[in-house]
């Protein structure tokens, strides 16, 4: 009798066992876990490439810094007249006066400014003015 009642609670907590399981593996498929699992890999694929992002840009500026005091290059460039050259002090050019700085558009003497779609109507480049 304890033979019997032995074998078939074994029976019985495998059969539980092997249930749970079963329905485990069934939930973890449903579209709905899919999915919660698939924007929960996004997530920390999108943390560790922030992280890298990080590093790279704590690396760059730590070459940087590297390069600039292998340079001289250690003056910040708007309180200093220009960057240091090793052995030859400071690397600025004089000003000439009428010379516009690069990256600024002044109109020609005598026009009015034109800084608009129409800015500059002829081309060197132009097909048609040839025709």
């Amino acid at each position: 009798m304890f033979r019997r009642a032995f074998w078939f609670t074994t029976g019985a907590a495998a059969g539980v066992w092997a249930t749970t399981k079963v329905q485990r593996k069934i939930r973890s498929l449903a579209p709905d876990a899919l999915a919660v699992r698939a924007a929960d890999k996004a997530v920390e694929g999108g943390h560790r490439l922030r992280e890298f992002a990080l590093d790279v840009r704590a690396g760059m500026a730590q070459r940087e810094s590297e390069l600039k005091d292998a340079l001289g290059l250690d003056t910040p460039e708007d309180d200093g007249p220009g960057p240091q050259l090793p052995g030859r002090g400071t690397a600025s050019l004089p000003r000439q006066q009428g010379v516009p700085q690069l990256g600024t558009v002044h109109p020609a003497p005598g026009r009015k400014d034109l800084s608009g779609p129409r800015a500059h109507p002829h081309h060197s480049n132009d097909r048609n003015e040839d025709h």
